[in-house]
């Protein structure tokens, strides 16, 4: 077994302030706990994830739902019952397209930022955190999996029948007359219908008629097809019948091969040094291009800060991945150069998106949701070793910014009750988002937090590079003015993150 790290020390910081929120502009309407992680553990991370915390670099963040004006909703799929829609298939297609012919649309993709929150979105770092090296030392064993990366393949377009609805009257022939024009003959007064010619019929009746020929003779089609070639299934049934992992399997023979790489980003690699700058021009073109941000504002310490910085180390363990848990850059090479980064944390039970970003000339690719539906199948195979990975993260879902409910149509998911901490499916959420933009999520009224704060003084604390718990700290602090903001930090993170986590204090 490994030796890691096996103690999260962090620093507290309240959420009393107002900042803008990056997704309606409100200048003061965001809201969030914040903690600077020096080092945490997968497993404490993973347990503060299903509370509603997000990390940015080291800064984990809880927002506060209440009294921010774009509530956050943690949200998460299931990829094992994960089925590709219609519109998923459809970039999936001209991906796949690109890749074999190198057709390219040039223009915008469908607006999706596959990030779980983008550093205009997100909580303003702290100013003042303790810059002393707070690590400890210990034996820490996680299961996990090992996985491979899946790729490409084309998919059959589902034909939809044009034919129009609705209650229209059939019209008349029309007839030409003077300068080319056309009219419409009425009937002559008295006359009545034609004995010899079959009754009118509505526009409906003979629809619903061309209707159910189509039918009958699709399925006359299908009989003489099983009986020529019974083991051959029709187009629709294998479109039907596709996997994820079919539809991403790479071509033979490709114009443009696409690569999938993945390379650990804490502590760097030797993949993600040798290709640090590559990826940083990527990040600066996408985050000018896409969010209009001023062509000094993605220098390279920000780029460090905000998605190469990570307080999770390495962790491994005998039956987990080849590539252990922790901080990843899943790279998207095409034609031997960067086009894409999906920026990932793989923890004990789940795969987490943290950010995307992409050349911005390809755009028209949809790359936010085409590296979701990679992602999504990335986390399949690493379930296959580790039946406790079953789910994807997609960071925060905000129903109030229509251009961030797009995560809701990775189905089934669930979204986190922002009080009692249960997972709720989302077609049981979005109803009560129509009232008002804070819901309790969870109906039992009388279900609450199982990890409610019950004993502070069992919380532990970091102090003077000794740990101890808390109540002895206060002994030892006699009229400590503190205990107001450790007992909300403690009941933010719950009594079992309590007791494990290290708060620091000076």
């Amino acid at each position: 077994m490994a030796e890691n790290k096996s103690y999260t020390i962090v620093e507290y910081f309240g959420g009393n302030d107002g900042y803008r929120c990056g997704y309606c502009k409100n200048q003061t309407g965001n809201f969030s706990h914040g903690m600077w992680s020096h080092t945490m553990t997968v497993q404490d991370y993973q347990d503060l994830i299903d509370r509603g915390w997000r990390r940015s670099g080291k800064y984990v963040y809880k927002p506060i739902m209440k009294r921010a004006c774009c509530p956050q909703y943690t949200i998460r799929c299931h990829p094992l019952k994960f089925q590709p829609s219609k519109t998923h298939k459809k970039v999936l297609k001209k991906m796949n397209k690109f890749i074999c012919k190198g057709e390219l649309h040039k223009g915008q993709d469908d607006g999706e930022l596959m990030d779980s929150v983008c550093e205009e979105a997100g909580p303003r770092e702290p100013n003042k955190v303790c810059h002393f090296d707070l690590k400890c030392d210990t034996n820490i064993n996680i299961k996990g999996e090992a996985a491979e990366c899946p790729t490409i393949v084309e998919v059959q377009k589902e034909v939809v029948d044009a034919t129009p609805t609705g209650s229209e009257m059939p019209r008349m022939d029309p007839v030409p007359v003077a300068g080319g024009r056309t009219a419409t003959t009425a009937p002559k007064p008295g006359i009545g219908a034609d004995p010899s010619r079959p009754p009118c019929r509505k526009a409906k009746e003979l629809r619903k008629e061309r209707h159910l020929q189509k039918q009958q003779m699709r399925q006359h089609a299908d009989d003489v097809s099983s009986i020529v070639s019974p083991d051959k299934p029709t187009s629709t049934q294998s479109n039907q019948s596709k996997t994820l992992e079919e539809f991403i399997t790479s071509p033979e023979n490709p114009s443009h091969p696409l690569e999938v790489r993945l390379v650990r980003s804490n502590p760097p690699s030797l993949q993600f040094k040798a290709s640090f700058d590559a990826s940083y021009q990527v990040y600066k073109l996408y985050q000018v291009a896409i969010h209009k941000d001023p062509p000094e504002k993605p220098s390279e310490s920000q780029f460090r800060r905000f998605l190469c910085d990570s307080p999770l180390e390495a962790e491994y363990s005998p039956d987990g991945p080849e590539m252990g848990y922790g901080s990843f850059h899943q790279q998207y090479w095409l034609d031997g150069r960067i086009v894409a980064v999906g920026v990932i944390d793989i923890l004990p039970t789940c795969v987490s998106s943290v950010y995307l970003y992409y050349h911005p000339d390809f755009a028209s690719l949809t790359l936010g949701t085409y590296s979701a539906l990679r992602e999504i199948a990335f986390t399949r195979q690493l379930h296959k070793q580790s039946p406790k990975l079953t789910h994807y993260y997609l960071g925060f879902y905000i129903h109030s910014c229509p251009k961030m409910r797009y995560k809701g149509q990775y189905r089934p998911s669930d979204l986190l009750c922002p009080e009692t901490y249960v997972w709720v499916p989302i077609e049981r959420c979005i109803p009560q988002f129509s009232n008002c933009r804070y819901a309790r999520l969870n109906q039992d009224p009388d279900a609450g937090d199982a990890q409610v704060l019950k004993d502070l003084g069992r919380a532990l604390v970091l102090y003077r590079r000794t740990v101890m718990p808390y109540a002895a700290y206060s002994r030892k602090r006699k009229g400590s003015s503190d205990e107001g903001e450790v007992r909300q930090y403690a009941g933010l993170v719950g009594q079992e993150c309590a007791e494990r986590i290290l708060l620091y204090r000076s």
